[in-house]
């Protein structure tokens, strides 16, 4: 036998532990393999988990979440947090059924619901990027305020009367596909771009890894954040149009607990709540284990205060590999 037929059998082992570790380094292998690994369960567990109309149900039921962990990367990027995200959908979801309701153009109706979104985005932004505001000061701020110019504008009441054609935002299809998962898509793909391929992308990631920095190297830090919470604000709005199309209301307690599902999906993905570390496809892949988890544990009947529990300790050990992680680098 050739030396190098002994030694063949010696690589090939080597070659995996090699290409797990490369792999290792990308920010969504994690949440990939925790994805996959939960779903291998479920698919035991449940004799119904891998039928079409579950796994529609899935990506249906994600959609909102996914929608907000979008901006929510962005703003955690930075090492910043935006706490307001649950409260500016339910507004501007409020907004617009208000004003579809009032016999206002539905079109404009939603138009106005994300200039809402954003608005106070913006806001968000102008306080921590040029007054030097915490953010989890700020954004716990507008979300107390957000909630309750939804409760006055309307009465604490659930505002109906909506135009028939709104319900396609909700649960309408496209090309067969269901309108919030093709918007998610759509949203994320516009996010990608904008992250990966521009150098606004470049600049999040700049500011999260070494703020001073970047600010010394000419990067004007301030209105990027201004742009980034913009951004969140704006997400959070489109969220607001799905969930006003599905529930065909405007609801203004809506959103309750939505900052910190987005949240759990970035951290879950990957990215690093220090900032400077992340990616989006890693909050897709953080939303939908998420999501696979309590569709999981509801079809085999767990109790909803267990299955809170099960996922603060999944985001405490995501958290725990993230600093073990940075560690290692």
């Amino acid at each position: 036998m050739s030396s190098s037929e002994t030694l063949t059998p010696a690589r090939g082992p080597n070659q995996v532990t090699t290409a797990l570790r490369r792999a290792s380094r990308y920010s969504s292998f994690y949440p990939l393999v925790g994805l996959v690994v939960v779903s291998i369960v479920m698919i035991f567990a449940s004799d119904s988990f891998l039928s079409y109309s579950n796994i529609t149900n899935i990506l249906r039921q994600v959609s909102i979440n996914a929608l907000i962990a979008v901006g929510m990367t962005f703003v955690i990027l930075t090492g910043g947090i935006d706490l307001s995200v649950g409260a500016v959908m339910a507004l501007s979801g409020t907004l617009a059924a208000g004003l579809m309701a009032a016999g206002m153009n539905g079109v404009l109706a939603l138009v106005l619901c994300l200039v809402v979104g954003c608005g106070f985005g913006l806001a968000n932004g102008a306080f921590v990027a040029f007054a030097g505001m915490p953010p989890i000061i700020v954004t716990l701020a507008t979300m107390g305020i957000a909630r309750g110019l939804g409760l006055i504008y309307t009465g604490g009441y659930p505002i109906s009367g909506l135009p028939s054609w709104v319900n396609w935002f909700g649960e309408g299809r496209i090309l067969g596909i269901q309108t919030p998962i093709v918007i998610m898509i759509l949203v994320y793909i516009v996010g990608w771009v904008l992250l990966e391929r521009t150098p606004f992308g470049r600049y999040v990631y700049a500011i999260g890894g070494n703020e001073t920095a970047t600010r010394l190297s000419g990067v004007r830090v301030a209105r990027s954040k201004l742009l980034i919470y913009g951004l969140s604000g704006l997400t959070a709005a489109i969220a607001a149009v799905v969930l006003t199309g599905r529930l065909m209301s405007g609801q203004p307690n809506a959103g309750q607990g939505f900052e910190l599902d987005a949240i759990a999906a970035v951290v879950l993905g990957g990215t690093s709540i220090a900032g400077g570390r992340g990616s989006l496809i890693g909050t897709l892949l953080g939303a939908l284990l998420l999501g696979v988890l309590n569709n999981g544990l509801n079809m085999v009947g767990v109790n909803p205060y267990v299955q809170t529990v099960v996922k603060g300790v999944i985001i405490l050990l995501a958290i725990y590999i993230g600093r073990e992680r940075r560690r290692r680098a």
